[in-house]
């Protein structure tokens, strides 16, 4: 049999919760730090990065994040970033990701709307003839920038209708920002025919998690860990079939959970609650999507076949297409067969 680190290596896999700014490699910070040099704070040598992506909190966090949103002046940086992100997870064999992207950030900063939006559709088209994936939006808007922010992406959304957008979503702090707020413009997202997929309960309890499912829509939930904390919600979680995106070091980077020991993935599933494994902002918190399937592995106590469940699992809760989910389900399970004897 195949060992478990090269079976995660080669295995087909979906991605469902990964930001688009936030997936930046060394490589890619360092050329656009480089380019902005004198007007960033972002170090432009890659081996300084690790250092500047040591967070003390989810607050500072977002505070480094922002500073390398601002690197980002230009559609040809949208551009560049946009189809290096789509050869990092194609290397690690991602056949579909939902791409959360926050358009809001870049049009403040002077990129027009249509500019940006071609951007992403032009990186799209590149990586999916170059590298062989599908690559998918989730619009997301910056809780922390409030109501401006969710109309100016509602407004992007409905207009530009970029073709690869398919869902509509929430990010940024979660405390001081309450969901509720957010109902108007998810409303005319959905109706627009745009999936709902808010975070919620990654910094703050429950009660976030039930307002992102009663006042959003929420069909699926970034994070949603603090739903452990409520046995009402886990059952609600279960028997309606809302998944959690879950991403194990993201958390703890983050301060939400203290290790990765007391993550509490095994308690999700073990209630029955639908996940799905990913990897958030992979450089800034120096990990993988492969790294975080090992992670879910020696959490789970899996093997290989509860490895490929778990990469079934994502792709049976995205939002590829009937055709699509069937042909990436069968590459799973024949990889699967090949590497089982």
């Amino acid at each position: 049999m195949t060992d478990l680190t090269s079976f995660i290596a080669g295995l087909p896999k979906a991605e469902l919760h990964v930001h688009h700014v936030g997936s930046a490699s060394p490589r890619i910070v360092a050329e656009l730090a480089a380019r902005h040099e004198g007007r960033s704070p972002v170090p432009a040598d890659p081996a300084a990065l690790a250092d500047y992506f040591a967070f003390s909190d989810f607050a500072h966090f977002i505070e480094v994040y922002l500073t390398v949103v601002d690197l980002i002046r230009d559609d040809q940086d949208v551009r560049m970033l946009t189809y290096e992100v789509g050869r990092e997870l194609a290397r690690q064999q991602v056949r579909y990701a939902e791409l959360t992207i926050t358009p809001f950030s870049s049009v403040k900063r002077g990129i027009p709307a249509t500019a940006f939006c071609e951007a992403i559709e032009d990186a799209r088209r590149g990586a999916a003839a170059d590298f062989g994936i599908e690559l998918r939006w989730c619009f997301d808007i910056p809780g922390e920038a409030g109501l401006p922010a969710a109309e100016e992406t509602l407004r992007i959304a409905l207009e530009e209708k970029p073709e690869g957008l398919i869902s509509f979503g929430l990010g940024g702090p979660e405390i001081g920002v309450p969901r509720a707020q957010f109902k108007p413009y998810f409303d005319k997202a959905r109706a627009a025919g745009l999936r709902s997929v808010p975070h919620a309960g990654e910094t703050t309890g429950p009660e976030t998690i039930w307002d992102a499912i009663r006042e959003l829509g929420a069909e699926r939930i970034g994070h949603g860990i603090s739903a452990v904390q409520d046995e009402a919600l886990l059952d609600h979680l279960a028997e309606h079939r809302i998944p959690l995106e879950i991403s194990p070091t993201s958390n703890v980077r983050t301060r939400a959970v203290a290790a990765i020991e007391e993550h509490p993935l095994a308690t999700l599933i073990g209630k029955g609650v639908p996940v799905s494994i990913n990897s958030d902002d992979p450089p800034m918190f120096g990990t993988t999507l492969e790294a975080e399937y090992a992670v879910a592995a020696r959490l789970l106590d899996l093997d290989p076949t509860g490895v490929a469940g778990l990469a079934k699992g994502a792709v049976e809760q995205s939002f590829l297409s009937p055709a699509g989910k069937k042909a990436l389900l069968a590459e799973i399970d024949a990889y699967a067969g090949q590497n089982r004897a």
